[in-house]
């Protein structure tokens, strides 16, 4: 194979870090994704989808703690390829990230591309996903990263460990989805159905053929079970509930909680939570419901999907016990489930929070239109942060920034809104926005605010926010626009939640604090596929030690020049 000598260097590469980094339960873990067409049957039709080794959701990949992932994605289909390995740090590793044309090409048809990463100081559940076009429908899969060989969890070690990856079905061709919606200027149609596991559940009407089958999830009277629940949705925030049972979640993004009990789970794409499920109601079936959640004044019509949650020598004919999952406008519920998360903060897991600040910014996120000649209305449906509309270049913005490849982008992102307005009010009707590749540079080591504010020109709508390449602290969210002067005085800075995706809520704000420690290029985003499409979309270019220390310099010189 051409890619073979290469893959050679790389395992020698990986195993002197190994053995100079001194790490003795260091391991190198080979994986090889084969992207591949296969048909599946859902909702009483067959369609072909793109997949990863012939799997839907597609394998999980198992590490421990510091170990190094050589994995070798070779593409079999008509489409370019990428895999974003979502959460995963990227320290030093940022070639591996992902994204098409921010940190590498795609992998064009019957070609490879091998990831080389280290899992470095993470421990817990993050996914895998495809991270160009909208081939994340089908082609993701978990990460479960165990703690290092003999260090405990922080909380009762589970009986057994359960993956349960939810999602989104398209009846259509999820390509043909988009790009019709690109064309007509309008929105995308939005999914037939959901799933656990690749499956709608029982309220599909074609599930008594066989067709669509149901995810079983399998327990023991006085058992207790880690749940690693990840949403691999395309464009819904999504809640989870078990009938009869309470969920104590452990987990979120892969970072340690204060464990809480509850009954009802929030987790919009992209994010992941581990939940302690106790096996203590005896026997019988329980109903396993995922539902949307929307609080805007936007609609949806797919159903809720299920599964089964089935006590060891229960009867296949036994009746289910039943839940109602909550109303899709259950902001209360919502909000609950998040104002309940705080990091564990304890000895061996610290919250290191930034308690000094050197950027302070304000993105507005959010939605509007701009004319357009061609499509049905006369105008297009776009997405921005801080009035601009990203462009996605054609050329990897960190293979330029390394190679000081000029024009693929500029460095004048706007830290704060070019024009301030009520944001959350009655927008201005004359605002459009700007195209552009546009990056914001930060130097090694500073520390970074960043309030996210939605917007409500078409309407209010939440948006979950990824940032590629650093986890995050929630220091405070709110409804309404951000207050400079009052609401920092109720951020949390002693034990804030620590992610790597944050939902901004409808109609108002959240304000995340990170330290800018991870050379590289790296990507920030809404895990709505849609609004990425369309724009709401940027990066930050963040200088290693050397170049940062030349900048500042070259300030220091010029502002000596300026006062002389």
């Amino acid at each position: 194979m051409e890619y073979s000598w290469i893959l050679r260097v790389l395992v020698l590469l990986a195993a002197y870090y190994c053995l100079s980094a001194a790490l003795v339960e260091c391991r190198i873990r080979h994986y090889k994704f084969n992207v591949v067409m296969r048909n599946r049957t859902r909702l009483c039709a067959t369609k072909p989808i793109v997949t990863v080794n012939g799997r839907f959701p597609g394998p999980t990949l198992y590490a421990r703690e510091d170990d190094t992932v050589l994995l070798n994605v070779v593409n079999h289909v008509s489409y370019n390829i990428t895999i974003h390995w979502h959460g995963v740090r990227q320290l030093r590793t940022g070639w591996a990230d992902g994204p098409a044309y921010i940190t590498q090409c795609p992998i064009q048809p019957g070609q490879s591309f091998i990831y080389n990463f280290t899992l470095t100081g993470q421990r817990g559940t993050l996914l895998w996903h495809a991270h160009i076009l909208w081939l994340r429908a089908t082609v993701h899969g978990a990460i479960v990263i165990l703690p290092k060989r003999g260090v405990p969890y922080p909380f009762p070690a589970p009986h057994k460990e359960i993956v349960v990856i939810l999602g989104e079905w398209w009846k259509s061709d999820v390509e043909a989805v988009i790009n019709e919606a690109l064309n007509s200027g309008l929105a995308p149609n939005v999914s037939d159905a959901h799933t656990i596991n690749g499956h709608p559940g029982t309220f599909s009407t074609c599930s008594s053929n066989g067709s669509t089958g149901e995810f079983t999830l399998h327990v023991q009277n006085g058992k207790t079970y880690l749940l690693r629940i990840i949403n691999a949705a395309l464009n819904e925030d999504l809640f989870f509930k078990i009938a009869g049972h309470q969920l104590t979640v452990v987990e979120v993004d892969a970072s340690y909680t204060k464990p809480f009990k509850t009954n009802t789970l929030l987790i919009t794409p992209g994010q992941t939570t581990n939940v302690l499920l106790t096996a203590d109601q005896g026997s019988g079936k329980y109903l396993v419901a995922v539902s949307p959640f929307m609080d805007s004044p936007i609609p949806i019509d797919n159903f809720t999907a299920t599964a089964t949650l089935h006590y060891s020598g229960t009867l296949a004919t036994s009746t289910t016990t039943l839940t109602n999952p909550p109303p899709q406008n259950s902001t209360q519920i919502a909000s609950n489930f998040i104002d309940s998360l705080v990091s564990l903060n304890s000895k061996n897991y610290p919250a290191n929070v930034p308690l000094t600040i050197d950027h302070s910014l304000l993105f507005t996120v959010g939605i509007g239109v701009n004319p357009c000649s061609t499509c049905i209305n006369g105008s297009r449906v776009v997405a921005d942060i801080n009035n601009v509309s990203f462009v996605m270049p054609t050329i990897s913005l960190l293979q330029a920034h390394f190679f000081n490849i000029s024009g693929v982008f500029t460095d004048d992102f706007p830290g704060n809104p070019p024009i301030p307005f009520n944001y959350t009010g009655n927008p201005p009707t004359n605002m459009q926005t700007m195209n552009g590749t546009r990056l914001y540079r930060l130097a090694y080591n500073t520390t970074v605010q960043i309030v996210l504010q939605d917007l409500g020109f078409i309407a209010p709508e939440s948006h979950p926010i990824h940032l590629h390449g650093f986890n995050f602290f929630q220091v405070g969210r709110g409804l309404g626009n951000f207050d400079p002067m009052e609401d920092p005085k109720i951020f949390n800075l002693v034990d804030p939640i620590e992610r790597n995706t944050i939902g901004v809520p409808t109609g108002g704000w959240t304000a995340i604090r990170f330290r800018a420690d991870n050379p590289g290029v790296w990507f920030l985003h809404c895990h709505f596929e849609v609004h990425t499409t369309w724009g709401l979309k940027m990066a930050f270019v963040v200088d290693n030690v050397i170049k940062s220390a030349e900048r500042e310099r070259k300030v220091r010189n010029e502002s000596g020049s300026k006062n002389a």
